[in-house]
């Protein structure tokens, strides 16, 4: 008796399942003319839980010769939305769809879409006309007065500019630049001439007078440059007299080489090749005590304009903003212009 029982409850419970689950299929309209649409909607009555499966369609595909599909929705799951068209006139017969619930498969009914032509009267062709030729538009100035003016503005605006643009480039312009010069250091030019001096092997040169001369006249250069006063228009002991004010470290080897230059140069005094070196030796270590570095090696210069210069630089910077702004207004009044044509064609 239980498995009797049990039977009949499995039973019962799957026709209940299968009764619950339908399909229906509706179209409208039925009938339509060429060219216009009907809708076909599938809908499916089954248990929340079920899983339906609905038939594949791709837009532009014949649903049967004659009839295609335009688009396809499916907005709730349960139902599927077939737009269709025909463009030829012919009573259609649509078969049944074939929707899966819970992998059995189910089918709707069948349905039929009339399309009707247009009927045309054959036996009155006067009634019929061609394609009309291409008609004539009355001309009228309103239409066109504000593009001409706007046109004869811009012509106006080119010129105008074009007489600017005449005056500039034949008035030549005056170029002001700055100039960044990059300069040695004192220190740093005087151990420029002195190696310059060991390349020319003046050390062991007959001619001391050259050599003691150019070896002053650097360090005269340095001192002027280094200390600020005029160590070139001064004698040897006016500038170690000035050289003690300022700076008060022991100037004995210095003041010894410009004596020996002195007697070199005035009083043909001859000197041996070591006091040669012993003097260069001497020039250098001075320079590398008393230099100053971490000083700025770049000069700016500006260069100085007369009150004409200046007048004319102003009066291009005018001509400029002048030719800009009108070459600005003209841009605007030729865009302007070609979107009323086109307004005016099209």
């Amino acid at each position: 008796m239980r498995k009797i029982l049990f039977i009949i409850i499995l039973i019962n419970s799957a026709l209940r399942l299968y009764a619950q689950a339908s399909v229906d299929a509706k179209i409208s309209p039925i009938e339509m003319m060429i060219g216009e649409q009907s809708q076909v909607v599938i809908s499916v009555q089954a248990d929340e839980q079920a899983k339906v499966q609905f038939p594949t369609f791709k837009p532009r595909q014949e649903l049967v010769p004659g009839v295609e599909v335009l688009d396809v929705q499916n907005p709730t799951g349960r139902q599927l939305i077939l737009t269709l068209t025909s463009f030829d006139g012919n009573l259609y017969h649509l078969p049944p769809f074939n929707v899966k619930v819970n992998g059995k498969e189910l089918k709707t009914a069948d349905l039929a879409l009339k399309v009707v032509e247009v009927e045309v009267d054959t036996t009155k062709l006067e009634q019929f006309y061609g394609p009309k030729d291409v008609q004539d538009v009355p001309f009228q100035w309103s239409d066109f007065s504000l593009s001409f003016w706007m046109s004869v503005l811009l012509l106006m605006l080119i010129a105008i500019n074009y007489y600017f643009y005449l005056r500039l480039r034949d008035n030549k312009p005056i170029i002001s630049h700055i100039k960044i010069v990059k300069r040695l250091l004192p220190h740093q030019k005087a151990m420029k001439e002195i190696e310059q001096i060991k390349a020319d092997k003046m050390v062991t040169s007959e001619n001391q007078k050259e050599y003691y001369t150019k070896l002053t006249d650097t360090l005269r250069r340095y001192i002027e440059e280094r200390y600020g006063f005029s160590a070139m228009e001064m004698t040897s002991t006016e500038i170690i007299d000035r050289l003690m004010q300022t700076d008060q470290q022991s100037l004995d080897e210095l003041r010894q080489l410009f004596m020996t230059a002195d007697l070199v140069k005035f009083a043909k005094y001859s000197t041996m090749i070591n006091e040669n070196d012993a003097n260069l030796v001497n020039a250098i270590d001075f320079i590398n005590q008393t230099k100053l570095e971490n000083q700025p090696t770049e000069t700016i210069e500006k260069p100085q304009l007369s009150e004409a210069d200046l007048r004319s630089q102003s009066e291009r910077r005018v001509l400029k903003m002048i030719i800009y702004s009108i070459a600005t207004v003209t841009v605007g009044v030729f865009c302007y212009v070609l979107y009323s044509v086109y307004q005016l064609l099209y």
